[in-house]
């Protein structure tokens, strides 16, 4: 029944954790964060993703919005860590996003996966990062091939999990529910997302997080989609 598979990018195909800690670690050096008093690079690398992650989860259900995003994940991080605001890298942020989408890092098996349901399925992404950041990574890390549309939530004008973004996709894939299935990290974004709206969902979850009961299918690692498709 299954026609078209939806992908998330970020944290699903494009290992951002990975591509973030590389950009940060170039950024560490760039910036002499050590001579501002931030000894471990390790901490600094780990308090930043904790912040990330936080406020990308607000952002996916729009309590806050991109800029305040931007604005507020290397500020609070540097805050945390005991540097004045004075003493904070103004060009930081513009840096970060300026590197880190060239970045070509993906999950384990992402090209083999995606070559082999290239093949059976027409494949699109549907992705709450920003556009211009979203493009870059698509062109950079040779992911344009597989895809037919790449649906990002700041042309939409709406956020994953707003049904809005699985209808404009569905329209643009000219596809029915039941031909449909998305394929995300995020439980809150892309999976109840989908769900809501009416298609099936697969969790990925790489980190072997406890599986909520809501949840009708996981997988732990992107190569087990062979064993299904």
């Amino acid at each position: 029944m299954i026609k078209h598979i939806f992908f998330d990018l970020d944290h699903t195909i494009w290992d951002f954790d990975r591509n973030a800690e590389e950009t940060l670690k170039e950024l560490y050096q760039l910036y002499e964060l050590e001579k501002l008093g931030l000894q471990s690079c390790k901490d600094f690398i780990d308090t930043y993703t904790t912040n990330n992650h936080q406020l990308w989860a607000e952002y996916h259900v729009g309590r806050i919005t991109k800029e305040q995003l931007r604005s507020e994940r290397f500020h609070k991080t540097f805050r945390q860590l005991g540097i004045k605001p004075d003493k904070i890298p103004m060009q930081f942020e513009e840096d970060y996003v300026r590197i880190s989408p060239t970045k070509t890092n993906l999950f384990l098996g992402s090209e083999r996966v995606l070559g082999y349901l290239y093949e059976k399925y027409t494949l699109h992404i549907i992705s709450n990062g920003f556009k211009e950041t979203t493009l870059t990574k698509m062109d950079v890390s040779g992911l344009n091939p597989y895809f037919r549309n790449v649906i990002i939530s700041e042309d939409v004008g709406v956020n994953k999990p707003h049904k809005a973004i699985f209808e404009y996709a569905l329209n643009k894939a000219e596809a029915e529910k039941h031909e449909c299935i998305m394929i995300g990290d995020s439980l809150e974004a892309d999976i109840r997302g989908a769900q809501d709206f009416g298609m099936k969902a697969i969790y990925f979850n790489p980190l072997n997080k406890e599986k909520p009961s809501d949840v009708e299918w996981q997988i732990n690692d992107l190569e087990e989609l062979l064993l299904h498709f």
